[in-house]
């Protein structure tokens, strides 16, 4: 079986210019009962990829910090405000271009910065605009932020994304009941350096849990940075609680009640709340990133009655989604014009007390 498996990766790989990580083709598990043998399995394909001279020219290359920097524009806590990502000078998609893994022999992953801990405005992955710049969340016209639930004030992590990773709205996990959010999949970066909107972290994978957020599954992967102290120590989520006692209840809590200062009801876990292991987790990001893939190839709609998503890129190029950079739409991207960020209104800082009565 692995033999067959790995001769339909070595078939699919030899298309040109294709920017996928060689993980792609080992088909998806659904039943996660199996999660443990399965991660390992899919350990085994890597490892046994990274040497196959069939797929050279689809390594991908141990991702230097320096690669991607932000190119801001317009000033932050506005609605023109924008966040693109660039690779050597030039804009990539964080949402397509970016690879998701950083070395991939060694299981590191890249993670799109969203939200530095601490801060409160509620910046994301535009998945409609092209290329995907950052952008600031908007709710009936204004701008969105998440409130203080005391003792928490704002994000109590680094918040992102992985990139090339999808969580298909079409498909209903077997365990949650619940179909994918239309977004990639979230990250919580729990390291001790506050990140930037825009960074790209080297990060590596602890566990994952499920929140079930009005319906829809949408799984948040625990990650540490790999320069961070705690790195060599942290390696699944049972260390976590270990080094960094109170984190995972706090996780769960700040999950459960950010909703209820803007009057609606507390959010639920699949799980009961648990934090699944690291290779259940792998499990999950291998699932979404098979999702991606057919996403970005065209296997899947990019656009239905419910969404328009844009799979604008430039590395790829037997996607439908491919541009050229002398393509209109990608030389009409406005240069970097970052400005001072824009007073924010102060209620923002108020913290809300949330009583038991209420969760």
């Amino acid at each position: 079986m692995l033999g067959q498996r790995l001769g339909t990766l070595a078939s699919v790989h030899s298309r040109p210019q294709l920017f996928f990580s060689n993980v792609l083709r080992v088909r998806t598990c659904r039943h996660m009962t199996n999660a443990p043998k399965t991660a390992d399995r899919l350990a085994q394909h890597l490892r046994l990829l990274s040497s196959s001279s069939t797929t050279m020219s689809l390594q991908i290359s141990s991702y230097r910090p320096a690669e991607f920097t932000p190119r801001l524009i317009g000033a932050p806590n506005t609605l023109e405000h924008r966040v693109f990502t660039e690779q050597n000078g030039s804009v990539v998609s964080p949402f397509h271009d970016v690879p998701l893994f950083a070395d991939q022999n060694q299981g590191i992953f890249n993670m799109i910065v969203e939200i530095p801990r601490w801060t409160n405005a509620k910046m994301e992955i535009s998945k409609e605009e092209p290329f995907n710049p950052i952008k600031q969340d908007i709710k009936r016209g204004k701008l969105r932020y998440v409130r203080n639930c005391f003792p928490h004030h704002g994000y109590i992590w680094n918040y992102g994304a992985f990139p090339q990773t999808w969580e298909d709205p079409a498909s209903t996990h077997t365990e949650t009941k619940c179909k994918g959010d239309n977004d990639p999949l979230d990250v919580c970066e729990i390291g001790e350096q506050v990140g930037y909107v825009g960074q790209v972290k080297q990060v590596k994978v602890l566990g994952i849990m499920a929140l079930i957020d009005e319906g829809e599954t949408d799984w948040k992967v625990i990650v540490v940075d790999v320069t961070d102290p705690l790195a060599s120590k942290l390696n699944d989520i049972e260390d976590v609680e270990r080094h960094l006692p109170g984190l995972i209840r706090a996780t769960n809590e700040w999950f459960r009640i950010y909703k209820i200062p803007d009057g609606k009801p507390e959010n639920n876990f699949a799980f009961s709340g648990e934090a699944k292991n690291k290779k259940y987790a792998m499990e999950i990001i291998h699932e979404c990133h098979e999702s991606w893939r057919r996403l970005i190839t065209g296997e899947s709609p990019a656009k239905t009655p419910s969404y328009d998503l844009s799979i604008r890129n430039i590395t790829i190029q037997n996607s439908p989604g491919f541009v050229r950079r002398d393509d209109p739409s990608y030389t009409s991207i406005p240069p970097p014009s970052g400005r001072a960020p824009a007073p924010i209104d102060p209620s923002i800082s108020k913290w809300f007390y949330i009583s038991s009565a209420q969760v």
